[in-house]
């Protein structure tokens, strides 16, 4: 049986740019004619996705295979970890929960998840040409390259020559790159066949005596300079530099969001498709003399909502937004943020914290966690119970889908009008009161028409427009222009002839 050629990216260390360098590997061989599909055999991250079978995954695996053109599948991410503590998180293989672990206990059991692993690579293997496979963190994490399944281990498995990047933009960038390969073992060097240096600012030629020495140094070629590129992609995790711009940087907002950096924070790339309406700026807040008078305040999802609730109380940014709320902010919360809206929220199976706490007070509604996840995709409208400042975006089409632990009851109607993908169910979901709006549906803003209709009724309140401020992409369109600009500067930096070469050589 004919399998496919595979090459993978590591990094020197987390947020290398690993993510977006595989991503955009996987565009060019598709613009190529390639049949090509993304691989990370474990990823850790608080963003995941439900697939159309109601599995989850990693964001960051979404986002390649969006950028390959085909539907993400839970084979190209067969284990998640989901933080849940510092030392602790949930284990999902193959898109469903495993138990939560130590993160000793999972070190001792991570080499049985091999098989798992190996399954879903080889059956990727099997149906395409090209298999980009990710690294996570740095291959030079010799505390944990005992049974290593995600970085030289899986390169390994997968017979993956291996391109290692670095990030000139923390600085070290040599030492980075030179120190990773003295600490590989001998079998692993000759798996590393190119190095990368990313994210760089400046004149490519003032690098090139480094990159001689580094060259002659390692005795292997640098196969690209490339350079930090500006691009709206989902990111993986909290390292992401979107969740930095908690101030105003633009003079020409005509709609300020406010989405709370929660300390658990996950899925914040609900929020995207929200940036990238024009006169439309989305701040990600974690102190209260940043939070200001937004339009919109968002309260995201979070692995841990009551921990988080009691952050927000602590901290004083509970005490802020309410605030907010009676000058006229409107408040928008979406699965965890959603429960903590609500007057009460209950955890008699200690999915959580334990015990029971009082919510903001700003939805009448209950809500109690279960033993369970609920997991499925969904498609509807928005119904009339859509009421307030949003309500003319009742009628439109949503979609989405769901991770969450507990139920919601309250004495609203429900203003989602959906069906589950899943079962084929008939369900409702979504409370409001008084411009506080709340559902359990990850990527709401997401659906062709939502985010621009959003923004321009909050632009509507405040008597102004956005016409005039620029064009209007459907979110589909907007991501695969970001993923053609990748792509196209990929192309202009890597040596892509050099990488053929390597991706055609292989490892013997």
């Amino acid at each position: 049986m004919k399998k496919a050629k595979a090459i993978m990216i590591q990094g020197t260390m987390s947020n290398a740019g690993k993510s977006l360098l595989a991503a955009g590997l996987c565009r060019i061989f598709r613009q190529d004619g390639y049949r090509v599909a993304p691989f990370k055999s474990q990823n850790m991250a608080l963003n995941s996705y439900i697939t159309a079978d109601g599995l989850e995954m990693g964001r960051a695996q979404v986002m390649q295979a969006e950028a390959a053109g085909i539907a993400p599948e839970v084979r190209m991410n067969p284990i998640l970890l989901k933080p849940t503590t510092d030392t602790g998180s949930q284990v999902i293989v193959n898109g469903e929960v495993l138990g939560n672990m130590s993160a000793r206990e999972y070190f001792a059991h991570k080499s049985s998840l091999i098989p798992d692993v190996m399954k879903a690579y080889d059956s990727l293997a099997a149906e395409y040409d090209i298999i980009v496979l990710e690294g996570a963190g740095s291959p030079a994490e010799i505390n944990l390259k005992d049974d290593d399944i995600v970085n030289m281990g899986m390169a390994r498995l997968a017979k993956a020559p291996v391109l290692l990047a670095g990030d000139i933009d923390r600085g070290g960038v040599f030492a980075q790159l030179l120190g990773t390969q003295m600490l590989l073992e001998d079998d692993e060097k000759a798996m590393l066949k190119g190095l990368i240096i990313n994210k760089f600012r400046g004149d490519e030629s003032i690098l090139t005596p480094g990159v001689r020495m580094l060259e002659a140094r390692c005795g292997i070629p640098v196969v690209g300079v490339v350079p930090y590129m500006t691009l709206d992609v989902d990111d993986e995790d909290s390292l992401s530099e979107r969740l930095l711009s908690e101030h105003s940087r633009r003079a020409d907002t005509v709609v300020d969001i406010a989405v709370i950096r929660l300390p658990h924070i996950a899925n914040f790339t609900d929020f995207n498709a929200l940036s990238g309406i024009p006169g439309t700026e989305v701040r990600y807040v974690r102190h209260t003399e940043a939070l200001g008078h937004p339009d919109l305040i968002i309260l995201p999802g979070t692995k841990n909502t009551m921990g988080d609730l009691k952050w927000l109380r602590e901290s004083g940014m509970e005490a802020a937004i309410l605030r907010c709320r009676s000058k006229g902010t409107v408040i928008f919360g979406i699965c965890g943020g959603f429960q903590m809206l609500g007057e009460s929220l209950e955890d008699p199976y200690q999915t959580e914290e334990g015990g029971a706490m009082r919510g903001m007070q700003l939805l009448p509604m209950r809500t109690v966690f279960a033993r369970e996840k609920t997991r499925t995709r969904v498609s509807g409208r928005i119904g009339d119970a859509f009421d307030g400042a949003l309500a003319s975006m009742r009628g439109l089409a949503v979609e989405g889908y769901e991770i969450h632990m507990g139920r919601s009851e309250g004495t609203l109607p429900f203003f989602n009008h959906l069906t589950d993908a899943v079962t084929g169910d008939e369900k409702r979901d979504g409370f409001c009161r008084g411009d506080v709006y709340g559902t359990y549906v990850h990527g709401f803003f997401d659906k062709e028409g939502i985010a621009a209709a959003l923004a321009e009724a909050l632009a509507a309140r405040k008597g102004m427009s956005l016409t005039g401020c620029g064009p209007v992409m459907t979110p589909e369109d907007y991501k695969n222009s970001q993923y053609d600009l990748l792509a196209e500067g990929l192309r202009a930096h890597l040596d892509m002839a050099a990488v053929y070469r390597i991706l055609e050589e292989g490892l013997t």
